[in-house]
């Protein structure tokens, strides 16, 4: 294939992706471009005639507005920014979906950034956004530099963290610590005694909250704790985590799982590796409620975090912050349900 064939190709392919401009509206309408303008601004004063006539050549041709444009020059645009890192794992993918749905509710457009949690890769994803002028970003996971915060202030842009508690940003958080300690002496009351965390080396603000607050109380209670680890906060790290926890000589008789991902994990490895009954040899408690939860084969006991719920309170919040940038940080705290099932019955 030669140069001219590639040129002509690609030119090809630009004219099939054009989009019908407002002064193709204009000219099958036969009115002015200003005239569109003003059909499609609200408020707009245009004659019902001419209204009428622009309106049918649109519809006819297939135009939209182009928002984007719009938002540029008014320095301004419909974008919200979903920051996430691995999107797509456990109770994170819930959210992102109850997050997009509400923000199209807004009538505001979700764009989802799948980022590391590097600092360079969260600025890269902010700077993105403020150039793209989102009007406000909501965080999942990842620790945001101080210099993520900083750029948002300078650009006006306001901040939503969901999981954390951030200076200068308003954020939604679980009942982290409540539910933890809600485990730990339903596990006590139960009478076991041997108890275990199974929670991860990712060191989020969540996991590390609920570990301490699970061991905290149980050990304030008088029983023993132990903790297993795996790398992340999914499936595999629920089975390095079991290795861990099970491979001495006394084992747990309950666990308490930092989230449903691990908890999975885990208890395939116990019945599967060391041929464990659930609960009847080992309690298993979760953390999130994901729908898997309630699939036959985990019937888990766990904590529900209502991703809807969340969403709506992350969605509120930035409302609230671009109606009054000066309003001091918002903070919600949404405590999860405790829904009993079979892998631990108080």
């Amino acid at each position: 294939m030669n140069d001219e064939t590639v040129k002509e190709e690609k030119q090809q392919r630009k004219e099939r992706m054009r989009f019908v401009s407002a002064e193709q509206v204009a000219q099958l309408a036969g009115v002015s471009r200003s005239a569109v303008s003003r059909t499609f601004t609200p408020g707009a004063s245009v004659a019902p005639a001419t209204r009428e006539k622009v309106l049918k050549a649109a519809d006819e041709l297939g135009y939209h507005v182009n928002d984007l444009a719009r938002g540029v020059l008014a320095n301004q645009s419909r974008l919200v920014g979903i920051v996430a890192t691995r999107p797509e794992v456990g109770f994170r993918a819930h959210l992102a979906a109850a997050l997009a749905k509400a923000l199209i509710q807004r009538g505001s457009i979700p764009i989802l950034i799948n980022t590391g949690q590097t600092e360079d890769e969260m600025l890269a994803a902010q700077k993105m956004l403020i150039g793209h002028r989102a009007e406000a970003t909501i965080i999942l996971s990842g620790s945001p530099p101080e210099s993520f915060f900083e750029l948002a202030h300078r650009n006006g842009q306001p901040l939503v963290v969901i999981g954390r508690s951030e200076p200068g940003a308003d954020h939604v958080r679980a009942g982290n610590s409540e539910a933890s300690r809600k485990a730990a002496t339903a596990f006590f009351d139960s009478g076991r005694r041997r108890l275990a965390v199974a929670g991860s080396h990712s060191g989020t603000p969540s996991i590390r909250e609920r570990e301490t607050a699970f061991t905290a109380a149980a050990e304030a209670l008088g029983a023993s704790v132990s903790i297993g680890r795996g790398p992340d906060s999914d499936y595999e790290s629920g089975m390095t985590a079991a290795r861990a926890l099970f491979a001495g000589g006394e084992r747990p008789d309950a666990v308490f799982c930092a989230n449903d991902q691990i908890a999975f994990g885990l208890m395939d490895f116990v019945r599967t590796e060391l041929g464990l009954r659930i609960p009847q040899d080992v309690a298993v408690i979760g953390f999130d409620d994901v729908p898997e939860a309630a699939w036959l084969s985990y019937r888990l006991t766990t904590f529900r975090q209502d991703p809807q719920i969340m969403a709506l309170r992350a969605v509120e919040m930035v409302e609230r912050r671009l109606e009054n940038p000066n309003l001091p940080p918002a903070y919600e705290r949404v405590i999860p349900d405790f829904v009993i099932r079979q892998s631990f019955t108080p």
